[in-house]
């Protein structure tokens, strides 16, 4: 079901996915896109992620949702760091007012995935996260940001040709989140890290950064795989079992060995 919800006045775009009868206890789920690569990235950004996520609901039975951060799709604004961080915090708000979920598992590809665990790190709501191609750190944005940002107006990422107010402040969000510094502070919360072994835009190492830094992360390592996880069905795969698991785990915690 496609619906909307506020983020700092903003209207993002929603889908939320419910199984056939009535959910059972546990946490929801969320599923975050990541920076768009081109024009049409940008205007469909997570356009498959609503039947992954109906998948997840139906096959889990648990209320499920994804939407689009500011400047993707059909929701409103221009894209910053700091904003996409705090359009996570109001989605999860969200979740947990149109359902009973008792947590959050947050899932994120990519850049969304950085945000993921780093968001995750300071709120007590998220029970999970599940990592797919994620960087370590956004410090390429931050070295080179007139490149970004007349990327971002490109592909439509940015509309408003006023913003950013401050391109330093806008820069500076870049070094504020840490991908790498959130997921040791995220542990000892369970963690799933899926990476491409040829994955040419995101090395391989900043996912062994992040699953070092956690300390008891898991990683997984698909042979031949590229950067976009999500349409590799052994990914897809993988992370419905973990999700089975982490719920499973969550609900009845007295199965954890140890």
């Amino acid at each position: 079901m496609d619906s909307t919800f506020v983020s700092h006045g903003l209207e993002l775009v929603c889908h939320v996915g419910r199984p056939p009868g009535d959910a059972q206890p546990g946490p929801g789920i969320i599923l975050c896109h990541g920076f768009p690569i081109g024009p049409l990235d940008a205007e469909r950004s997570a356009g498959t992620f609503p039947q992954l996520m109906d998948r997840a609901a139906n096959t889990l039975n648990c209320v499920t949702m994804t939407f689009n951060f500011r400047g993707c799709g059909r929701s409103q604004g221009d894209f910053s760091l700091q904003g996409w961080v705090d359009d996570l915090r109001n989605a999860i708000s969200h979740l947990m007012t149109v359902s009973e979920s008792t947590g959050v598992i947050l899932l994120g590809t990519n850049t969304g995935g950085s945000i993921a665990v780093c968001v995750g790190a300071d709120d007590p709501r998220v029970t999970a996260v599940g990592l797919l191609s994620p960087r370590a750190d956004f410090d390429d944005w931050a070295d080179h940001p007139r490149r970004l940002l007349d990327h971002a107006r490109e592909i439509g990422a940015i509309h408003d040709r006023r913003f950013p107010a401050s391109i330093d402040e806008w820069t500076r969000e870049f070094r504020r989140f840490r991908p790498v510094a959130s997921a040791r502070r995220f542990a000892p919360r369970p963690m799933l890290v899926m990476h491409g072994d040829e994955d040419d835009s995101v090395p391989v190492s900043d996912a062994r950064q992040l699953v070092n830094a956690h300390g008891d992360a898991e990683l997984s390592l698909l042979s031949g795989a590229g950067h976009r996880l999500r349409h590799d069905p052994r990914a897809i795969a993988i992370l419905l079992g973990w999700l089975d698991r982490m719920r499973s785990i969550q609900h009845h915690p007295s199965s954890v060995a140890g």
